[in-house]
């Protein structure tokens, strides 16, 4: 009998510490934390005496030239691939708002939706207004218009633990639909070369998926090599290859089975979403954050238009956009303000939508190849998604006092 228990010992704790993990990475909170620390990680390193070897390790080039895969370093497997496979996940949570969520009825969609596109275009605005006359600043409007939604979500989990479901879906629903506004953005407007047979090759691929889907098939093995063929040929398009993970995403069946057993959307989304939250985003996150702190590059951030255009956009235009278009739609009768929604509560999610991050670098990589206004543009998207964590936190973490001392006065009454 003992024997038997030893020769089975290691493998029994390591298959129920892998659905352990696997389950705590399905969290918001542990997700957003391992990003941060990701981030905070190559900060460090990039500004210590061994930075060279963190640029060597982000610049080492992964070439299979002969799938014409050519010049790919880590970062931009990181940005083209890995993050290929997070916005498949916000493409299940889109499609999971418009056929259970939020987005399933007009009149209650009215809200999030308006507010996402206000919240997409004032920050664009007021980019442009502090950037005009920098040198190519036009190509970097779209970098503070995005919400990075595993972040905002965290900071919202942990700053206001019993905040209302409503206020929560919110902020979901708004920072879904701004990012598929952003990968409209990148599919339109970052798209320098087109290769129209790749790109057909795309959409073909996709639309087998979808027809899949529609049918029923349930076997994920039919599925992987059509959406790494997908992904492939939008690669080689010349389109962001991050559209074609949206696209497989809101295509993914949320249809329910007779016998309950998950949905393609539900098995989807369990099974990628801990390699999404554990590996995929943290390691975008390693290789673009790694900035140097310097006092001489933190003056060449406050002294770069564009810099300040992208820190103006995120702090000042997300809050304005957000809670302004909020405000507009419920005063002209275009949405209606849920019971359990209140304006104090709504202008946390309005400062938090400010958190940028993922999307936003994703943007601005490719606006600005430079490596130096790229740099300056990333050390902008940290301090503006900073200032933006901090604000929103001392908003909600008021709001949990006044709750706390309302709770406390009705019980003594």
């Amino acid at each position: 009998m003992p024997r038997r228990v030893a020769a089975r010992w290691p493998f029994r704790p390591t298959a129920r510490y892998s659905r352990n993990l696997a389950e705590a990475l399905r969290t918001e909170t542990v997700g957003g934390i391992i990003m941060l620390a990701a981030t905070v990680v190559a900060l460090v390193w990039a500004n210590t005496p061994w930075s060279r070897f963190y640029d060597d390790l982000r610049t080492y080039e992964i070439n299979p030239s002969w799938l014409g895969l050519d010049h790919m370093d880590l970062q931009h497997w990181a940005s083209g691939g890995f993050l290929a496979v997070f916005f498949y996940i916000a493409g299940l949570e889109l499609r999971e708002e418009l056929t259970h969520g939020e987005l399933r009825d007009p009149r209650d969609a009215a809200l999030p939706l308006i507010a996402a596109v206000a919240g997409v275009a004032v920050p664009a605005l007021i980019f442009l207004a502090v950037s005009a006359g920098a040198p190519g600043a036009a190509r970097g409007w779209a970098v503070p218009t995005a919400t990075d939604i595993a972040f905002a979500l965290a900071v919202l989990a942990v700053t206001f633990s019993r905040c209302p479901a409503p206020l929560r879906a919110f902020l979901l629903t708004l920072a879904v639909v701004d990012d598929l506004i952003a990968i409209t953005i990148i599919a339109i407007f970052y798209t320098d070369r087109l290769a129209f047979v790749s790109l057909l090759a795309s959409v073909l691929m996709i639309a087998v998926y979808g027809a899949l889907q529609a049918k029923g098939v349930r076997s994920p093995w039919t599925y992987v090599p059509i959406a790494i063929l997908a992904w492939y040929f939008m690669q080689r398009s010349g389109v962001h290859s991050t559209v074609a993970g949206v696209a497989l995403g809101m295509l993914t069946s949320s249809r329910e089975t007779p016998d309950d057993r998950r949905t393609n959307a539900e098995q989807a989304d369990h099974v990628l979403r801990p390699f999404s939250a554990g590996f995929c985003v943290p390691v975008f996150a390693f290789v673009s954050a790694g900035v140097a702190l310097s006092g001489s590059a933190l003056g060449a951030v406050f002294g770069d238009r564009v810099a300040l255009g992208v820190i103006a956009g995120l702090v000042i235009g997300k809050f304005v956009g957000v809670f302004g278009g909020a405000w507009a739609a419920v005063r002209l009768g275009l949405a209606t303000l849920g019971d359990e929604l209140q304006w104090r509560e709504l202008a946390g999610v309005a400062l938090l939508a400010g958190v940028g991050f993922t999307v936003s670098l994703l943007i601005g990589g490719l606006a600005y190849p430079d490596p130096a206004q790229f740099e300056r543009v990333t050390t902008a998207v940290l301090i503006a998604s900073l200032l933006a964590s901090v604000a929103a936190s001392l908003v909600f973490r008021h709001r949990v006092r006044q709750r706390a001392r309302a709770e406390a006065f009705d019980e003594d009454g």
